[in-house]
């Protein structure tokens, strides 16, 4: 197995411009002595212009980049490959290779892809293409990530095999590659398990929950000026069940007051930009309507917004602006989450907290569908979260699994 240290390929959406020649100049630098592949620009400029048709949207384009970069390394450091001589089996040889990379391919933690140096940005020596990941109970207990701990998991695989395909796809589209490598595996079973009904929601309970809300409140009485911000953030990841995504300014979408607006008929409505750049309007109930109220009080501005009122949604709360990214609003709901766990075991709440200790922000997306699915129509949920079928709306009722479990309760193991 080669020793040599993968480097990252390409940078942040920010300084990824159409051109490729800075980029080329960069990567030619670190590779051409280790790499002697007739079509290794040819690779690199083909995957740029793919990478490049994602730039509307930061979270796909992060995803492919991720996936295809690998591919990449891997072809060309470990196969001494092009991507236009890969088959089937090299393929297959890939998939498990992701599985079990060498340990010198594997980091601890994220850090950035490329460093300012001089002006210039230059590769990070400290990036790895994978990198090992731990539950949040073992970063409370004090553990450690250790490389040979790294596991690849089953949605980490279907994305894999998801985002090659559509890039294949586009290399045989443009007549570079002579077909699809991926969609020509026929044994998938072998790299992927089928999962026998209804996929398992990560949710909150409603005990969980209502130390949360109730912890954002305490946190806004207590530091107003910082934390009504908190409050608004939770009642609208719950209330309104927004992807974290769709309350971080990018650079297609700033979130702003007036995205809350009233039509005709005196509702009120949340437009935002969500998954797959698709634009929806989300129906906001009197419980939200106050929750913005007192979040706009919190601010010195008038109750409710009115068209034109382009301040941003979430601001910063030192300097000007939106909040750029998700990793801030991550990091405002965790502190949320961290106080709400202390004070679930301050009250002997033992197993809560610590089933709070692996919930992540989506989870608040996922309670508030899972609640609202009891009591409104499913069409009605589905649209609000955007959901593309009511297939997926459905894996949130749980009435079924209910009566299933009720009924299998008492079931004995004896038989008199």
């Amino acid at each position: 197995m080669s020793e040599i240290i993968p480097i990252p390929l390409f940078d942040a959406l920010e300084f990824l411009t159409l051109s490729t020649e800075h980029q080329m100049t960069t990567i030619k630098t670190q590779l051409i002595s280790n790499v002697k592949i007739a079509d290794l620009i040819s690779d690199f400029q083909y995957t740029h212009q793919f990478l490049y048709a994602y730039r509307g949207s930061d979270e796909t384009f992060k995803s492919y980049r991720k996936e295809i970069e690998r591919l990449l390394q891997w072809a060309w450091l470990i196969q001494g490959k092009s991507l236009k001589e890969l088959r089937r089996s090299d393929i297959e040889v890939f998939l498990e290779f992701c599985q079990s990379p060498p340990k010198h391919w594997i980091g601890t933690k994220h850090v950035p892809r490329f460093l300012d140096h001089n002006g210039a940005r230059k590769p990070n020596p400290l990036w790895r293409p994978f990198v090992v990941s731990m539950s949040k109970k073992a970063y409370r207990d004090g553990r450690q990530p250790d490389v040979k701990s790294y596991m690849l998991s089953q949605s980490a695989l279907q994305s894999i095999f998801a985002i090659l395909s559509s890039f294949y796809n586009y290399l045989t589209q443009e007549e570079y590659a002579q077909g699809n490598p991926i969609a020509q595996i026929r044994q998938k079973s072998k790299f992927l398990r089928k999962h026998q009904g209804k996929k398992l929601i990560r949710r909150l309970s409603e005990l969980q929950w209502a130390y949360i809300i109730e912890t954002a409140e305490r946190m806004a009485a207590l530091q107003p000026t910082l934390h009504e911000r908190t409050l608004f953030i939770m009642n609208a990841l719950f209330g309104m069940y927004l992807r974290i995504s769709e309350l971080a300014a990018t650079t297609r979408w700033i979130p702003q007051m007036d995205h809350f607006y009233r039509d005709r008929d005196g509702n009120w409505w949340f437009k935002t930009v969500g998954k797959g750049n698709k634009e929806r309007d989300v129906s906001v109930s009197n419980a939200m309507l106050d929750a913005l109220k007192r979040y706009r009080q919190s601010m010195n501005l008038t109750s409710l917004p009115s068209p034109g009122d382009n301040i941003p949604l979430i601001p910063k709360a030192i300097g000007k602006g939106p909040i750029k990214g998700t990793r801030h609003i991550r990091k405002i709901v965790q502190n949320c989450f961290n106080n709400a766990i202390e004070q679930l075991q301050n009250d002997g709440f033992k197993e809560d907290a610590e089933a709070l200790m692996a919930a992540t922000v989506h989870w608040l997306r996922h309670t508030g569908i899972s609640e609202d699915v009891k009591i409104r129509p499913r069409e009605h949920v589905r649209d609000d979260a955007g959901h593309s079928s009511s297939a997926i709306t459905d894996q949130y009722i749980d009435i079924e699994l209910r009566a299933r479990h009720a009924s299998a309760k008492k079931k004995p193991i004896k038989i008199l």
